[in-house]
């Protein structure tokens, strides 16, 4: 009796995990003080590469049938996740809020989605304690350092001394304005990023500078591609008379004197020009910078940026001790501050680029 062959079987795929080179060690944030705790900013995916997504996550990446594709897009989704961990840390504890969209402007501008700052947000909610947290409103996701996370960043010898010292938990919350005040200088931070005009690192939120009328306060102090500096106020709610007295307490700011000791041997400085003037005081007191942005049952930015304008050339000071320049956050987001859009206050309604604002004498 004739045997029949038996059926063919098809030779195993390869095992990939026994032939493929060991996976790169994730990379871990700069290394910390000595005095600071044991965990520092580690570099975590928030899922084993080659297990599938979990539900819900919210992702966006596109699935495809070819073997081996979709294993790669997860692996490279995790790996990129894990890769801004730190970064994602760091700029929260900076700018104190931000949405997925204002980070993925920030550290991923060439992604088209936010899938990879999300993992990122997601590993660091998932630490114990959290590093950061987040608020809900209107489908939308409000993202800010906890304590934990502000003393983490800290830690990790990158922030400014001066800069992540205050959550962001009660911007995030707020119903009064705060969180969109918030929301409008990052988005003023991304505009500056993107024109590379200043990186998104060397900004510096509510820092007290001392005057002899008490501490003014800018909403942020950005350091300029070029070397000089530049003070930015957001207005959305504020009153005019409160607006011009801020610019009076940035005239008296420019007379405050250094707030360490002396030094017998050099000429005496004043607080700004022992901190922006540079080495060998060459540069001009900072410009003032405001960003008139929308609100409910306020008048149009364009229409209080108007009003502040006549209103602030009368201020002592103003276009000679102080340059004074004012934009809307819609200009100035869809055409970046490298451009046409500053209005000098006491220079008609000419626009300039940021680069061409007369210097204060």
């Amino acid at each position: 009796m004739t045997t029949a062959p038996a059926p063919h079987t098809p030779p195993a795929p390869a095992d990939t995990a026994a032939t493929a080179s060991p996976a790169p060690s994730p990379v871990a944030s700069p290394a910390p003080s000595p005095a600071a705790p044991s965990r520092r900013l580690t570099v975590v995916a928030d899922q084993t590469p080659d297990s599938p997504a979990p539900a819900g996550c919210n992702s966006s990446s596109p699935t495809t049938d070819v073997p081996g594709e979709a294993s790669r897009a997860r692996k490279a989704a995790a790996k990129a996740g894990a890769e801004i961990r730190g970064e994602v840390l760091l700029t929260l504890a900076q700018l104190r809020l931000a949405t997925p969209r204002q980070l993925k402007a920030l550290l991923l501008a060439h992604q088209q989605d936010t899938d990879h700052v999300r993992r990122a947000l997601r590993n660091l909610l998932a630490e114990s304690p959290a590093l950061v947290g987040r608020t809900h409103r209107a489908q939308q996701s409000y993202w800010y350092c906890t304590p934990a996370g502000l003393a983490e960043a800290a830690a990790s010898g990158e922030l400014a001394p001066t800069a992540g010292r205050t959550t962001g938990k009660r911007i995030a919350a707020s119903k009064t304005g705060l969180r969109e005040h918030g929301l409008a200088l990052v988005d003023t931070v991304v505009a500056f990023h993107q024109a590379e005009v200043a990186d998104h690192a060397d900004w510096q939120v509510e820092v007290a500078h001392p005057t002899p009328a008490g501490n003014l306060v800018p909403d942020g102090v950005v350091l300029l591609a070029g070397g000089s500096s530049a003070f930015v106020e957001i207005d959305r709610t504020m009153s005019y008379a409160r607006l011009l007295a801020k610019l009076e307490r940035y005239d008296a700011y420019r007379n405050a004197p250094p707030s360490g000791r002396g030094n017998a041997a050099r000429a005496p400085r004043s607080h700004w020009q022992e901190t922006y003037a540079g080495p060998s005081l060459d540069r001009p007191f900072p410009p003032v910078l405001f960003v008139f942005a929308p609100a409910p049952r306020r008048a149009a930015p364009a229409t209080r940026e108007a009003v502040f304008h006549e209103r602030a050339r009368h201020v002592s000071g103003v276009n000679y001790r102080l340059t004074v320049a004012t934009t809307t956050l819609a200009q100035l987001t869809g055409q970046g501050p490298d451009q046409p859009v500053w209005r000098v206050v006491g220079h008609g309604e000419d626009r300039l680029a940021l680069a061409m604002l007369p210097k204060a004498r």
